[in-house]
């Protein structure tokens, strides 16, 4: 298939998550965020739009779950090297910056799962208790969330049970996490709501828009939508409850190369 076809096949995933990182940069712009931010998520969003708009899944069954199995041990990565803040290890030092391992690969892991019954419940259980051990109750809920999603899309109870375990492990790692939050990361809808109440209704109406367009339109099967966007949704609502990086509007690359990787992924190899 022609680039340009894939391309044009693709707009409503490169749309999904260029519209709140573009919303993202222009309130960061308008409200005095440091330049280096402005500069790191136009780069993330530079690479995550190319690879949501020609990137593609492998077709075999078996380098599907490797991709999982290698996400998962990227989501282990903090765990074992660190850095360590205030009992917490979630990060992932990449040079200038810091990514967080959960916004990472998450959506990803959720998005494969979607498409492997036999193991994806197994996957997403692995991503639970590695949330837990971060501890990460914004990585919980996004399993949480997704695990919902699939078992809505799939009818499978198992994944039902997945997503309850999740919201147990998200109450029990929320108890450990007081990190202290920073300025255009964590609670951004509040921040913005200080400056301009239709700046924040905006921004909220732009992570809502890229929800819809990723359920709606963004390509792969329905219950494979619904795990990304659930990711996302979860990601969304811990920054909304507590002091959690909030997703593609707020300062990060993680959340939106994360979110890019899943997107790419949502079209196999040969379609």
């Amino acid at each position: 298939m022609a680039a340009g076809t894939v391309a044009a096949r693709r707009w409503p995933a490169i749309l999904a998550l260029a519209l709140p990182v573009l919303a993202g940069l222009g309130y960061m712009a308008a409200f005095g965020a440091p330049r280096s931010y402005l500069a790191v998520n136009a780069l993330a969003l530079g690479i995550g739009a190319a690879w949501a708009g020609f990137g593609r899944a492998p077709a075999a069954t078996t380098s599907r779950r490797l991709i999982a199995l290698l996400l998962v041990a990227l989501l282990a990565l903090p765990l074992l090297t660190g850095p360590h803040l205030d009992g917490a290890a979630r990060w992932i030092p990449a040079g200038p910056v810091t990514l967080h391992a959960g916004m990472l690969t998450l959506p990803a892991l959720a998005l494969l799962a979607a498409q492997d019954r036999p193991y994806g419940p197994h996957f997403l259980l692995a991503g639970v208790l590695l949330s837990l051990l971060q501890p990460d109750a914004a990585g919980a809920l996004a399993l949480t969330c997704a695990a919902g999603g699939i078992a809505l899309g799939a009818r499978d109870r198992l994944f039902g049970l997945v997503a309850l375990v999740g919201l147990v492990a998200a109450f029990a790692a929320s108890a450990h996490d007081d990190l202290p939050p920073q300025a255009f990361v964590e609670y951004v809808f509040a921040e913005a709501a200080h400056h301009s109440v239709a700046v924040a209704v905006a921004l909220f109406l732009a992570l809502a828009a890229s929800l819809g367009a990723i359920v709606r339109w963004a390509g792969g099967t329905r219950t494979e939508r619904l795990a990304a966007a659930g990711a996302l949704t979860g990601f969304a609502l811990a920054s909304l409850i507590g002091s959690y990086p909030t997703p593609l509007v707020g300062y990060g690359a993680s959340a939106i190369l994360g979110l890019a990787l899943a997107l790419g992924l949502l079209t196999k190899a040969g379609r």
